[in-house]
């Protein structure tokens, strides 16, 4: 007897939904998207309706043929990629490769991999939803042109290899704006006042000046603070008011997948990229001990605070067990999502909320544990009680000023019996006070302030950005600020994003050139008109003509008129008056002729704390005595990020570079490094394979005929990666800060990284398969496990 075939797009939901279904059911992988446009040419008919030219991804060719045979002996084959957008354009791809060979084809999906949705999904099975299909393939070929037209447009005038985006060249203009805004800020000072002050009961308490002279407090000078502290020295500090009630605060509805990236990111200092990494184990399926293989949480992309009848009903009877009838509101909360969400899903929620987070723990890495306890601490407490505070605001007088004093006391955890305090709650108890009571003045203190410039976007805050102005959608959030960091347009400083010298300069020549695509509210236009394709009201061929009605003309004239570089810098250049502009090179960013290459000068430049260039005055050109060995012209000292070198003066012809040190007199002599040292033998071109080290640090392996052979792979530690049933090695790498860590050389697929070199384990306390060595100022050079809360540390050996 023939099975049914369910296809599902992991293979870690094909071990989840075997387990529960019987011998008549054959479960298989289409391990993501099967086909996709083509990665050497652009792939879409610009004249023929922009018909796609879809192929078999290169690699996927065995998948395919798996698939094929066993569709053709089973009697029906039932589609369940993810229930979104991008499964449906998968399940789509599957049935377009499957069709010669099965037509029995049906779609399913589910929301939460357990025994319950599988099957009802089996029993009502759908055709595939072609008008959701068509958004994502409108969305497809969209970034696609944009991509493939502007790309080459920035190769040109900006620098080889970069790229733009339709919806990430927005985000990053967010992040340059952001910017800009800092570097005019001007800051503006200003003064606090607090005073100590003690009534008839203990303890004393704090108040803050609020009203000056019948207004607002707006101390502006050392002069004004100083004449205010002396007006309210010999002054009486009475209370004239005193106001006292009970407030109630709500709990905050489930998780959706932007609010689940903001609050990994602000509480556990996840990127949206590894929170949702983890959100996808945790849906598609873990080991439990004895329950085998089990998912935990429902479908984590979703704009929808929705949840099934039955998950409320399991959240109350966990609350009346667990915490008591008073902790369950009168009536079972209902939350309302945004007009423009897409209510086909539940928000992100436990699968079983009998499942505790202590009951897991044991099972589950301490990332994936921390990300399931997020969710199943918000998803209860949606559904739990008020908590309620006593607040009481004191108003005390003294002469012309007028202070405030703002306390409250908790009543009734209510919801926060699970999240506990989030950071947002300061409770603050004042003691027993009356009206018309005169107060003790112990001490007052002033304190100078400025003004400070907009923050910068943390991942937290740009996420929020993004939902709110209608940028992208959940399941795009995570994609979007990883291609902007991908593409050195942006970098991390103290966990917020600082565009870069190319950022800025690429961000700018799209906002000049291609305004409508680069306008926020163009943007979020078009991702309603792509939910309206989606809904059926409107043609995706439709939506793709009128855009490139405006888009064609636009890339015409950015071609003809885009300048080489980016902003007018105003610095003409010295050998032959023309403008200077920003250039990239392997080494950096610096100042170039705009008359190249007729004029080859170039000078190097920083920015001081508004943002404008400062052209660094180069130093007079020191003989080193050292001569190339490549091409035998003198090596000259220059500088880089990274500090000086010893580069060839025929460059750039000769690329030639060495490391140097002087001696005690003061004598340049060539370090000989690691990176001379032959390590092997090439595989394409059998000559000597080196150490070299990359722009920021990391070392690699390539090969010495470099740049006739451009064969290189990464330094390998030799240490296997930990991460269960992966296969790859650890290898060093380095940030774009020059930060040196190890990473899985399977990444993405395998994203484990440590920032210590490892050694093999085990660790003799929790058992982890790697150690690292670490080096600190308290403990010296000493063996430590990487697992978090392990703490086992040795002497080196």
């Amino acid at each position: 007897m023939s099975k049914d075939l369910i296809v599902v797009e992991s293979p870690a939901k094909v071990k989840t939904i075997s387990k529960f279904l019987g011998k008549n059911y054959q479960v298989a992988a289409s391990v993501g998207h099967v086909r996709d446009l083509p990665k050497n040419k652009l792939g879409v008919d610009e004249e023929g309706d922009f018909t796609p030219q879809y192929q078999i991804i290169p690699g996927k060719e065995d998948v395919v043929s798996k698939l094929r045979k066993a569709a053709a002996k089973a009697d029906h084959v039932y589609l369940a990629p993810d229930p979104d957008r991008e499964g449906e354009a998968i399940g789509w791809h599957v049935a377009a490769i499957l069709e010669d060979v099965n037509k029995n084809v049906s779609r399913i999906q589910f929301n939460e991999i357990t025994a319950r949705a599988v099957k009802e999904a089996l029993e009502n099975p759908q055709p595939l939803n072609e008008q959701l299909f068509d958004s994502q393939q409108a969305r497809r070929i969209l970034d696609r042109l944009v991509g493939y037209k502007i790309s080459p447009i920035l190769w040109k005038k900006v620098k080889r290899g970069i790229s733009a985006g339709r919806v990430q060249s927005v985000a990053l203009k967010l992040v340059v704006e952001r910017e800009k805004e800092r570097r005019v800020f001007i800051p503006e000072e200003y003064w606090l006042f607090k005073a100590e002050l003690e009534g008839n009961n203990p303890p004393p308490f704090s108040a803050d000046l609020w009203k000056f002279k019948g207004k607002k407090a707006e101390i502006s000078s050392a002069e004004q603070a100083e004449a205010l502290e002396k007006s309210v020295q010999d002054v009486p500090f009475k209370i004239t008011d005193l106001t006292e009630k009970e407030r109630k605060r709500n709990p905050l509805p489930p998780y959706i997948t932007s609010t689940l990236q903001q609050d990994a990111n602000r509480r556990l200092g996840y990127s949206a990229k590894r929170t949702m990494t983890l959100a996808q184990r945790l849906y598609e399926g873990v080991e439990l001990g004895d329950k085998g293989t089990t998912a935990l949480i429902t479908y984590m992309r979703t704009d929808s605070v929705r949840i099934a009848n039955e998950a409320r009903d399991a959240a109350k009877k966990l609350i009346l067990e667990k915490y008591g009838k008073e902790f369950y509101p009168p009536k079972a909360r209902v939350f309302k999502s945004k007009g423009s969400a897409q209510d086909a899903h539940e928000a992100v929620r436990p699968v079983d909320a009998a499942i505790q987070p202590d009951d897991v723990k044991p099972f589950l890495p301490a990332d994936q544990f921390k990300v399931y306890k997020l969710i199943w601490d918000r998803f209860i407490a949606s559904q739990m009680a008020q908590a309620r505070f006593w607040d009481t605001v004191v108003t005390v007088e003294a002469g012309e000023t007028i202070w405030r004093s703002k306390g409250e006391r908790l009543l009734f955890p209510g919801f926060m019996r699970v999240t506990g305090k989030t950071g947002d709650e300061k409770l603050i108890e004042l003691p027993k006070l009356e009206i018309g009571e005169n107060l003790k003045v112990n001490k007052i203190d002033k304190e100078q302030k400025f003004t400070q410039p907009p923050a910068r976007y943390s991942e937290a805050s740009l996420v929020r950005e993004l939902e709110e102005k209608g940028i992208g959608r959940p399941s795009t959030y995570a994609a979007i600020i990883s291609t902007i960091q991908d593409r050195e347009y942006v970098v991390i400083e103290e966990k917020k994003f600082v565009p870069t010298e190319l950022g800025f300069v690429v961000s700018d020549q799209l906002s000049e050139h291609f305004k409508e695509l680069m306008d926020v509210g163009f943007t979020a236009a078009m991702e309603k008109q792509l939910d309206d394709v989606a809904e059926g009201k409107l043609q995706w061929t439709s939506l793709m003509r009128t855009f490139a009605d405006g888009f064609y003309p636009t890339l015409e004239t950015a071609q003809k008129e885009m300048k080489r570089g980016g902003e007018d810098t105003g610095i003409m250049c010295e050998k032959c008056g023309a403008p200077m502009v920003i250039k990239f090179g392997r080494t950096g960013e610096f100042l170039g002729c705009s008359k190249y290459p007729e004029c080859k000068s170039i000078v190097n430049f920083t920015r001081d704390d508004k943002g404008q260039i400062v052209v660094l005055e180069d130093q007079p050109a020191e003989d080193t005595g050292v001569l190339c060995e490549k091409c035998g012209l003198p090596m000259a000292i220059k500088r880089s990020s990274r500090g000086e070198f010893l580069g060839c003066t025929g460059y750039p012809e000769c690329r030639s570079i060495k490391n140097f040190a002087r001696d005690d007199d003061g004598v340049i002599k060539v370090v000989e490094t690691e990176e001379s040292q032959v390590v092997g033998v090439c595989p394409d071109c059998k000559g000597d394979l080196i150490i070299k080290r990359a722009r920021t640090g990391s070392r690699f392996i390539a090969c010495s005929n470099y740049p006739d052979c451009k064969f290189a792979k990464p330094f390998s530690t030799g240490v296997k990666c930990p991460k269960e049933g992966c296969k790859g090695e650890l290898v060093e790498k380095s940030s774009r800060r020059g930060k040196i860590f190890f990473s899985c050389d399977q990444y993405p697929d395998c994203d484990y990284a440590v920032w210590y070199p490892p050694i093999d384990g085990p660790c003799p306390k929790c058992g982890h398969p790697v150690l690292v060595k670490k080096t600190t100022k308290a403990k010296g050079t000493h063996i430590a496990c990487p697992e978090k809360g392990c703490g086992y540390t040795q002497e080196e050996e």
